[in-house]
């Protein structure tokens, strides 16, 4: 058992990696499909939200925020809910796990060294043209993902796009998979009906037909970036121990990965998330990983935010944000390594003091 960490499946994993040396994966990516009014909480405004994964990435390396004023967050009332980033800072800071930023694919860059997947970015997936080059970021993924699997012993990767969850539903209903209402979101109130109008209008434009695509057909149509990079991470990292650090996203990839190669052993892949996701009413995180591949192991933190005396984190106990940036992966490590929730919670709040 570890505090503050629930699992359904198996455990076998953890028991693996438990005392090997992690590293921690962020890809970032864009999508257009964030400016649609309405579709995404992850950032100030529509305009904004492709500046959050490059400032999530930069708060990351350098504790500051260089490509915009300050860093990521939803402002609700008087208060504002901090970039999930923050809690991913915090994890591996405390845990002292070393990190790697990938670019997939992102219209704003951030100011920082980053290993480059592909030079372009997604579009809005009402087009029916949501990446334009999915077979460039995913070759070149793999030929990270050999290296990474090579120099670590365990890869933990997370994701930074905004309008991730519309993407993922896109390239999951192009799969075939039943993810209306499903997928999670980072406010209160999903706005189901406009993601999955959204896609719907993605998948006429683009003329596939759902369940008889392959994988990059999905990702080009309505996907995004980071789908194509960290299906390629995985797929190309051998033998080596992975968590994808993240909720419905995460669900996309795998679903992705198996689209690639069917007989895919998910047993060395699990999935860790936040409790926010995990026990979100308005989606079913669970239902989609049983339809992907019932193998697939989910970790669910629960950071104890209602605990916290920093009125922005106690707004994801109300369900802003959730997750992101690979939050929850990374606090899982942090306690899978031997933090405390408490301790860990401590850290996250003093981060949170960052601008």
């Amino acid at each position: 058992m570890i505090d503050g960490v629930t699992t359904y499946g198996s455990t076998d994993l953890i028991e693996e990696i438990q005392h090997t040396e992690p590293v921690f994966i962020c890809t970032i990516g864009t999508t257009e499909t964030s400016r649609i009014e309405g579709i995404s909480g992850a950032g100030a405004t529509p305009e904004l939200t492709e500046y959050t994964p490059a400032a999530d990435v930069e708060l990351m390396v350098l504790g500051q925020v260089r490509c915009m004023e300050e860093i990521a967050q939803t402002v609700i009332g008087e208060a504002a809910a901090p970039t999930p980033a923050v809690l991913t800072k915090a994890a591996l800071e405390l845990a002292d796990i070393p990190f790697v930023i990938v670019d997939a694919g992102s219209k704003i860059k951030p100011e920082i060294e980053c290993m480059r997947l592909g030079n372009d970015y997604g579009r809005d997936i009402r087009t029916g043209k949501g990446v334009l080059n999915p077979l460039e970021i995913y070759e070149n993924g793999k030929d990270l993902g050999e290296k990474l699997g090579m120099l670590h012993d365990s890869l933990i990767i997370g994701e930074s796009i905004a309008a991730g969850t519309t993407t993922a539903l896109g390239v999951l209903k192009a799969l075939g998979y039943d993810a209306d209402g499903k997928v999670s979101g980072c406010m209160p109130t999903n706005p189901h009906d406009l993601k999955t109008s959204v896609v719907d209008e993605g998948i006429k434009n683009s003329g596939i037909e759902p369940g008889k695509c392959d994988a990059f057909q999905a990702i080009g149509a309505v996907g995004d970036p980071t789908l194509a990079g960290i299906a390629a991470l995985v797929l190309s990292s051998g033998n080596t121990p992975i968590i994808l650090a993240g909720g419905t996203q995460m669900a996309a990839v795998c679903a992705v990965v198996k689209a690639i190669k069917p007989d895919f052993d998910f047993s060395r892949v699990n999935i860790a998330t936040t409790i926010y996701v995990a026990e979100d009413e308005t989606a079913n995180l669970l239902d989609l990983l049983n339809q992907i591949d019932p193998e697939i192991s989910l970790h669910v933190v629960d950071p104890k935010f209602e605990e916290s005396e920093d009125p922005g984190i106690r707004l994801y106990t109300e369900g802003f944000i959730k997750e992101g940036a690979g939050a929850g992966g990374a606090m899982f490590t942090a306690l899978m390594r031997g933090a405390s929730v408490k301790s860990l919670r401590s850290k996250i709040e003093k981060v949170c003091q960052l601008k």
